[in-house]
């Protein structure tokens, strides 16, 4: 049960970000219009505000394969820095610093490069310490005998 759950919020919660992202990207000023009534009018942030919700999206879509964590983090990072580096692009008539662009292109390529790293090599080894089928309550009476025989 717990299971569906979380999935069915990874699904919807993926669904939300995409149609948000999508929307604030492809249609600042319908956004703004519908949804972010906080003035002054910035088509800029808000194709930033499109960039990050689809990376959003994609990280909670990309929960739904479990793959690792830093596999999803990366794929979902670089999505985002591409859109946010594309949108810097896009705008750079509106203002911001001329290196932006390139600069933000070399984050999207650098996250792009560490993703494909995590995806192709081998999973990290995990360090274990404790045996993994241990349970609970054997580890704490194992704990208490131990507590009860040490001499003073």
């Amino acid at each position: 049960m717990a299971e569906r759950i979380v999935r069915g919020v990874l699904v919807a919660g993926a669904a939300f970000f995409l149609v948000i992202g999508v929307w604030a990207l492809a249609d600042p000023t319908s956004f703004y219009t519908q949804v972010a009534t906080f003035p002054p009018y910035n088509r800029h942030f808000l194709h930033d505000v499109g960039a990050f919700n689809l990376g959003l999206a994609a990280a909670l879509a990309l929960g739904l394969t479990r793959w690792p964590g830093r596999r999803v983090a990366l794929w979902a990072a670089a999505l985002a820095a591409v859109l946010h580096a594309g949108s810097h692009f896009a705008d750079r008539h509106l203002g911001g610093h001329s290196s932006d662009p390139l600069a933000l292109s070399l984050i999207a390529a650098a996250l792009i490069g560490a993703a494909i790293l995590a995806t192709r090599g081998p999973e990290p080894a995990r360090e274990v310490t404790q045996d993994a089928t241990d349970s609970p309550a054997a580890r704490l009476r194992r704990d208490r005998s131990a507590r009860t025989t040490q001499p003073d």
